[in-house]
């Protein structure tokens, strides 16, 4: 296989786009990604994307988006992976270009959430559940994660409080990103005086919906100069478990999210210890404690104890969510996890501005699809 490097990046921001299409949403991001590359054509554009169907009645996005952008007659297909359908653009597109098949592909990703009503969402997010055994038993994704979280709290004997670090490093860091749905800071009192939307989850331990389009263009690593803008992925894998989570064997563990960054870790040549900074998958307070435990920084049933001691925050152990994540930029549920990659390559670029750590040479992504039974990681490096 071929080293592949990603030379180019877009993204909207993350907001309620009254005035815009989703094909002008999506279009924005995959242009501006292709002016940063310097390139006007592509072998082929992959477009992740969970909901278009039932929430914008519009299918069939690779034409759709590659016709509104100029490609027509690239190649071009949607992929759809529930929440991590970004990432799985993005490892579609990787594996096109590392295979020789292709030597220069987009992944690209969209969702416009706010042209339904929150409960027709809460209901089209349900479809990545079991449909007979979860979501035709009216458990929402909130009340799936509050499940997990009560469980957790239960079996380790953390406190609601415990968790609070996780949204208020979220939204420092959002502060300072232009692309943010939240930019204000928050602190402990803001999280425990917030709305119980089902217990122990309150309204600072849930993402929020959004529209966003985010897209990176990638391309072998040997045809780009050693002095252009490009970063290497060294680690790129996928894994899944069962779709309900009464199926697992072990519920409060993302054996998915622990495969996946093995086999990246393995990819790569490297340890968990030596990741600069982690963008996870916070679309809930209980998916970030997770995520750390299963990808190998923390011990189970201590993942909350690194956002305690303080080990998550810009200069600590392990930053995550380095530009608000999930929590605070938005979780425009399809787009995410490329928007976890664009932000991934700014920390590389050293183009993060205020965000920027001081330590930032090996980044890696985590995009978890449902509730753990797509997970997707990737590993990436400056060179």
């Amino acid at each position: 296989m071929r080293d592949v490097a990603v030379i180019g990046i877009g993204q909207t921001p993350v907001a309620e786009h009254w005035d815009k299409s989703l094909k002008e949403l999506a279009g924005e991001a995959v242009i501006a990604a292709m002016r940063d590359a310097g390139r006007e054509y592509a072998d082929g554009m992959f477009m992740g994307n969970m909901m278009s169907g039932s929430a914008n009645h519009q299918q069939h996005l690779g034409a759709y988006i590659a016709d509104w952008v100029g490609l027509r007659f690239t190649e071009a297909a949607k992929i759809e992976s529930a929440c991590s359908s970004g990432a799985a653009s993005f490892r579609a597109a990787f594996i096109a270009v590392a295979s020789g098949e292709m030597d220069c592909a987009i992944a690209a990703a969209v969702e416009k959430m706010t042209d339904s009503t929150s409960d027709e969402i809460t209901t089209q997010l349900a479809t990545a559940a079991d449909a007979d055994y979860e979501a035709g038993m009216g458990l929402s994704f909130v009340a799936l994660n509050a499940l997990i979280m009560q469980r957790y709290m239960h079996e380790y004997g953390w406190g609601k409080e415990h968790f609070a670090p996780f949204p208020i490093n979220a939204h420092a860091n959002a502060a300072h990103n232009p692309n943010a749905r939240f930019q204000e800071p928050i602190n402990l009192a803001t999280y425990e005086k917030a709305g119980m939307i089902c217990p122990p989850i309150n309204l600072m331990d849930a993402s929020p919906m959004g529209d966003g389009a985010a897209a990176l263009v990638l391309v072998p690593l040997d045809s780009v100069s050693s002095t252009a803008k490009r970063i290497r992925i060294i680690g790129s894998a996928g894994a899944t478990d069962s779709i309900a989570i009464h199926h697992r064997k072990e519920p409060l563990f993302l054996q998915a999210a622990y495969l996946s960054s093995q086999k990246a870790y393995k990819m790569a040549g490297i340890t968990p210890s030596e990741i600069d900074f982690f963008e996870l998958h916070d679309a809930f307070s209980i998916m970030s404690a997770l995520s750390l435990e299963a990808s190998g920084f923390a011990e189970r049933g201590q993942g909350p104890r690194m956002a305690v001691e303080g080990e998550i925050f810009p200069g600590g152990r392990l930053p995550v969510s380095t530009r608000g994540g999930l929590k605070a930029r938005g979780h425009p549920v399809g787009a995410t996890g490329l928007y976890q990659l664009v932000e991934v390559v700014q920390q590389l670029r050293g183009e993060a501005g205020k965000n920027q750590l001081d330590r930032a040479r090996i980044g890696m992504a985590q995009n978890i699809g449902g509730s753990g039974s797509n997970i997707i990681t990737h590993i990436l490096q400056a060179i």
